[in-house]
């Protein structure tokens, strides 16, 4: 049987069909618990085609918010069956029981040091995404709310986008927090919808100073997922509220469009 950390570095789903990992464990998974989440919460998907027009294109970072530890499987199920969703996670999870790390393996995620600059962790992604894989991370580093630890935004994932030369896909699971909220004892099961939204490319952030590009394009990101998880105006979400150690970029993004009527 393959060690977690040999299958790290393999493809999956990618351009590079050669010494995969094996998918069949990964689709039973995912066909148990996409049936147990379509009975239990009705979970819908939308702008699934944000990301399966990327499919044989290139590779693509999905940046999500990260409200429940139900994130994770919410937006891994909805990315199959046709990719595999890359799930950067923290290394202690592959490290408190050999089974979960098989399994997790088996199912595309790889590990990453939290709160340090994982070199490893960044090439590995990057060399993912240059094979046309879709890589999941959550950019705020830990669960909303959930933590003693205050959310902020790291750079990491504009940085990996770059690196791979894959646009970012802003993206959230609305309600996932609800199933089990902080104080409650018994779970709820109201419909999940996740959310896919369109591509933002790091090159669009040039007109900014180089020491702020990564930092402003996770920001607007993120904004952009937020607005899918509050069911608003990216412009309607206060950036400043939700990441007070972070830099408002606001101001600079107003009245700006970035894309192809970018001025």
């Amino acid at each position: 049987m393959l060690a977690p950390e040999e299958m790290f570095d393999r493809p999956i789903g990618g351009e590079n069909k050669e010494n995969e990992i094996p998918h069949w464990c990964g689709n039973i998974l995912w066909i148990l618990v996409t049936l147990v989440q379509k009975i239990i919460t009705r979970y819908r998907v939308h702008g699934i085609e944000n990301v399966r027009n990327l499919q044989g294109v290139s590779g693509g970072v999905v940046a999500a918010t990260h409200h429940s530890f139900l994130d994770v499987s919410f937006i891994w199920c909805a990315i199959r069956p046709t990719q595999w969703g890359r799930m950067m996670a923290r290394d202690t999870l592959f490290k408190k029981n050999r089974l979960i790390a098989q399994l997790m393996a088996r199912c595309a995620a790889f590990p990453v040091t939290r709160d340090s600059a994982d070199r490893t962790a960044i090439k590995r992604a990057a060399g993912m995404l240059r094979n046309k894989e879709i890589v999941c991370i959550f950019p705020e580093g830990t669960r909303r709310g959930k933590t003693d630890t205050p959310p902020t935004l790291h750079a990491g994932a504009a940085l990996i986008a770059r690196m791979g030369k894959a646009p970012l896909i802003p993206a959230c699971a609305r309600n996932s927090d609800k199933v089990k909220e902080k104080g409650r004892l018994f779970f709820r099961w109201p419909t999940v919808h996740v959310f896919f939204g369109k591509p933002v490319f790091v090159k669009w952030f040039d007109f900014l100073p180089k020491e702020e590009r990564l930092e402003a394009c996770v920001w607007y990101v993120m904004r952009e997922s937020f607005a899918l998880q509050e069911g608003c105006a990216p412009e309607d979400v206060d950036m400043a509220a939700l990441f007070p150690d972070s830099k408002d970029y606001a101001p600079v993004f107003a009245g700006r469009m970035l894309g192809e009527g970018q001025v």
